[in-house]
C-alpha cells in the first residue's frame, strides 16, 4: 500500500515544496489539507502516514499553531527538518492590460507571507485591504478565480505554473535571507538520507517554586559542552506565568551525554519529554 503524506494545501504552497524536497525519490501520495491542525490531526488519527508542517520562519519566528498543537494536542515525533529558502511574489490574474500596483484594492495571503512582506505592502500598496487565508496557494487560487477583481496574492512562483496568474512584482519579501523550517512528523519511523547535521528537540517543564531551575537546566548541557540552537517558552495553559521550554539540541540522541543531561534535569524536579531526534537539511534553492 502506497504511503500518504499530508501537506498544507491547496497545490502550490511552500509546504508542498518542502514535502516534495523531503520525499524526493520516494513513492508517496501527497495529500493537501486546508490547515496545519487538520494535517496534524490526520497523522495522529492514522488517516495518513506522515505530515509536513511549517515550524519557524527566520523573519517572523515560530509558527505557534504548529508548536502548540504538537505540545498540547497530539503526540507525534519529529522525523526530519528542512530549512527552505522563501521567496514571496505579488501575483495577479492574467489580463490584457497590466494591473498597476496603485489599482490593487485587496491583497490575499497567509499571515506569515503578509508579515514577511510588510514593508513592501506599506510602501507600494497602502491603499489595499489585507485578507488572510489558510495558505499562500489558496490566496493564489482565489485571485485566479476572480480575474475581473483588482486583487493580488502573495505566494510562490509555483502558483504561476498552476493558476492563470502573472507576476505584478517578484521578490517582495522584506529580507533576502528568508528561510522557513518545516518538520516531518509521523508515528512510523522513516529512513532518511544521511545529513551532516542532527538535532534533538525536548520539552522541559520546570518545577514550581524552584528559583534558578532554568539556569540549572542549561548548566546540565553547558558543562557537557552540548550546543543548544534554540530555547523558547510556550504557555502551559494552566495559569498566567506558567511555561514550557522547548529546547533544540545540536546533536542526535546518544547513549551517554543526552541521557545523562536529561537525568540531571529530572533530578531537580523537571519533566523532560522528547519531541524527536532527527536529521536536519538546508535547501539552497527555491522556486
Amino acid at each position: 500500500m502506497e504511503k500518504k503524506l499530508a501537506y498544507l494545501g491547496p497545490r502550490g504552497t511552500f509546504t508542498e515544496e518542502a514535502a516534495r524536497t523531503l520525499m524526493d525519490g520516494r513513492e508517496i501520495e501527497l495529500m493537501p489539507y486546508p490547515t496545519i491542525i487538520d494535517i496534524l490531526n490526520a497523522v495522529a488519527r492514522g488517516d495518513v502516514h506522515y505530515g509536513v508542517v511549517p515550524m519557524e520562519n527566520s523573519i517572523e519566528g515560530t509558527v505557534n499553531m504548529t508548536l502548540d498543537w504538537l505540545i498540547h494536542e497530539v503526540d507525534l515525533p519529529i522525523l526530519a527538518e528542512l530549512a527552505l529558502p522563501i521567496t514571496q511574489n505579488l501575483l495577479v490574474a492574467k489580463r490584457e492590460q497590466p494591473l498597476p500596483l496603485s489599482a490593487i484594492t485587496r491583497v490575499l495571503s497567509h499571515p506569515q507571507a503578509i508579515a514577511q512582506s510588510h514593508n513592501f505592502l506599506r510602501e507600494h500598496l497602502p491603499q489595499a485591504a489585507i485578507e488572510y487565508t489558510n495558505s499562500t496557494a489558496l490566496a493564489a487560487q482565489t485571485v485566479s478565480e476572480h480575474p475581473d477583481e483588482p486583487w493580488a496574492a502573495i505566494g510562490t512562483r509555483l502558483n504561476v505554473e498552476i493558476y492563470p496568474l502573472e507576476f505584478a512584482k517578484e521578490r517582495i519579501q522584506d529580507f533576502s535571507n528568508n528561510y522557513t523550517r518545516f518538520v516531518l512528523v509521523g508515528h512510523e519511523p522513516l529512513e532518511m538520507p544521511a545529513s551532516k547535521r542532527e538535532k534533538t528537540t525536548i520539552l522541559v517543564t520546570l518545577p514550581e517554586d524552584f528559583p534558578g531551575a532554568l539556569y540549572q537546566v542549561l548548566a546540565a548541557f553547558a558543562w557537557r559542552k552540548i550546543n543548544l540552537s534554540r530555547i523558547e517558552s510556550r504557555p502551559t495553559k494552566k495559569g498566567l506565568g506558567s511555561y514550557y521550554f522547548v529546547i533544540d539540541i545540536e546533536q542526535k540522541m546518544d547513549d551517554v551525554l543526552l541521557p545523562g543531561a536529561f537525568a540531571e534535569i529530572e533530578a531537580i524536579g523537571c519533566q523532560v519529554r522528547q519531541l524527536g531526534t532527527y536529521p536536519f537539511y538546508i535547501e539552497k534553492t527555491s522556486l
